[in-house]
């Protein structure tokens, strides 16, 4: 399964093109761009699935740091501020990374 599967490749294109000057990335933002906002919970799941690189069950901060390589490889990478703030907003339950149903809740709230 690939990212282009759930998502239109151009959403994907204009959400990444939004964001492409440093700190510019806004998780919130960049969901409704690539329209993963108005997915369905198994869709959410599906991309968190594919963002999960290690499938550790897990996004953390080395994978959210090629966050947006994800969607489009040669895009930026994500500065520390915006990686650290992304697993804040994230984060609920404090231990440094975001669980799928952390990654589910950001993205559909």
């Amino acid at each position: 399964m690939s990212l282009t599967s759930i998502l239109s490749a151009e959403d994907i294109e204009n959400a990444v093109k939004d964001c492409q000057a440093p700190d510019s990335f806004c998780h919130k933002k960049f969901f409704g761009l690539c329209g993963l906002s108005s997915k369905t919970p198994q869709e959410v799941q599906n991309v968190f699935q594919i963002l999960d690189e290690d499938n550790s069950g897990y996004l953390q901060e080395s994978e959210l740091k090629f966050f947006l390589q994800r969607f489009v490889p040669g895009a930026r990478t994500l500065t520390e501020t915006e990686t650290k703030s992304f697993i804040s907003a994230a984060d609920d339950d404090s231990d440094g990374r975001i669980g799928a149903e952390e990654f589910q809740m950001i993205v559909l709230s």
